[in-house]
């Protein structure tokens, strides 16, 4: 990997990018390649545990001022003009090397519980949002459930908040919720008498249970686990929003996640690109270069071609959202866009280094390699926060309209 030469500096030109943006990126992957790159390959493969959370990785994110980068100044942020494009550009810099880790720790953090709580009420913002620059408190961000993900509504929501007299009594089972082994707070959307409600909640009460880390095919060092929350009294102020527009925070926060995935998606193909042409470079085959067979020539530029037009697609998408406040569109189709590629770039990665892109690690001489925990981290991005058929279905229901879509 030492020898891997950054394709993306031959062929993507930054030259539309704002000064701000082209300083966050050299600092992030200064960052990446000095605290992320050693620690790699037990980031993407050591099984999920509680102890596995990478607090080391999460300290030094915070330490280094990344937590800073999305948020204003008067909450200890760094107040850019772009902080959207500018956060993404750093998730996409982190996934080079770690997906599950981003998506951990920039993504569930940054952009989930951060972005939700800099929409909450003043208190809310002011007391929690500054700790969370600071990397104070690891939060979680809780929509799905065990028999809800996809269709966050009323009718499917089994969570539900009772009105009482000073607050509300919440009971809730939610599923898949990230970092929440090792949460403070987190944040649960429920159903109430009035549609949707978002909550904010401490986690060190003794009705909140959390079951151990899921064991999964990939994205390791994103820890999920089931959350249950049992009878746990809420104070009104710690409602994020209005009552009964729970769904409208809820999807103001995924609606950015999906650019972030896209963005995972674009680090991640360019990782598995830039591993897939070094080797091909030095592999000879039949007394030639793989790099020298048309096939592989063709099938790479291919993948060339769709990293540039993903990584434009999720910067429009946050160079929108920074202007005009919205990117619904432009953030379904990154997410698609970045996610899909993801796939299908370090499937062909794979298959053209052969077993050295099939092992994890060769005995013989301790190496490890890095194709194979990408290809398994690659899938989920086509999964969660939205399923890639769903974003489908928002560009068809602005291309069509509801009448025809639904």
């Amino acid at each position: 990997m030492d020898m891997l030469i950054r394709n993306s500096e031959k062929m993507f030109s930054d030259i539309f990018l704002p000064e701000e943006i082209k300083e966050i990126r050299n600092e992030a992957r200064n960052f990446a390649e000095k605290y992320i790159k050693p620690k790699a390959h037990l980031l993407n493969n050591t099984v999920e545990s509680k102890s596995s959370f990478p607090r080391e990785v999460f300290d030094l994110m915070a330490e280094h001022g990344l937590y800073q980068i999305p948020f204003a100044q008067d909450v200890g942020g760094r107040g850019l003009k772009y902080p959207t494009l500018a956060t993404l550009t750093v998730m996409e810099e982190l996934a080079y090397y770690s997906a599950g880790a981003t998506s951990a720790l920039f993504d569930g953090q940054a952009l989930l519980v951060g972005n939700t709580l800099d929409k909450a009420s003043s208190y809310l913002r002011e007391q929690y949002l500054s700790k969370l620059v600071k990397g104070t408190f690891v939060g979680a961000f809780a929509t799905s459930e065990p028999l809800t993900s996809t269709d966050l509504s009323v009718r499917s929501m089994q969570s539900y908040a009772q009105k009482v007299e000073g607050g509300w009594i919440v009971n809730a089972h939610k599923r898949w919720i990230t970092n929440s082994v090792v949460a403070e707070y987190i944040l649960v959307l429920c159903a109430t008498d009035h549609g949707l409600t978002m909550f904010f909640i401490d986690m060190d009460n003794k009705n909140i249970h959390v079951g151990d880390p899921d064991i999964k095919m990939g994205n390791k060092a994103q820890l999920t686990a089931d959350v249950h929350i049992n009878d746990v009294f809420i104070l009104d102020s710690y409602v994020v929003g209005e009552v009964g527009k729970g769904l409208n925070v809820a999807l103001g926060a995924l609606t950015l996640g999906r650019m972030g995935i896209g963005a995972i998606g674009v680090g991640m193909a360019q990782s598995a690109l830039d591993y897939a042409i070094h080797y091909s470079k030095n592999r000879k085959v039949f007394g030639q270069a793989l790099a020298r067979f048309q096939h592989w020539q063709y099938t790479f530029s291919d993948h060339a071609l769709n990293i540039e037009n993903a990584r434009n697609l999720y910067i429009k998408a946050a160079y929108r959202y920074d202007i005009e406040g919205n990117a619904e569109i432009e953030a379904a189709m990154s997410k698609i866009a970045g996610s899909q590629l993801a796939v299908e770039v370090s499937r062909d990665a794979i298959q053209v280094c052969g077993a050295y892109g099939f092992v994890q690690q060769l005995k013989e001489t301790g190496e490890y390699y890095p194709l194979e925990s990408i290809y398994r981290d690659a899938k989920i991005g086509e999964i969660y926060e939205g399923a890639n058929e769903i974003q489908r279905w928002v560009i068809a229901r602005n291309l069509f309209g509801r009448a025809f879509s639904g």
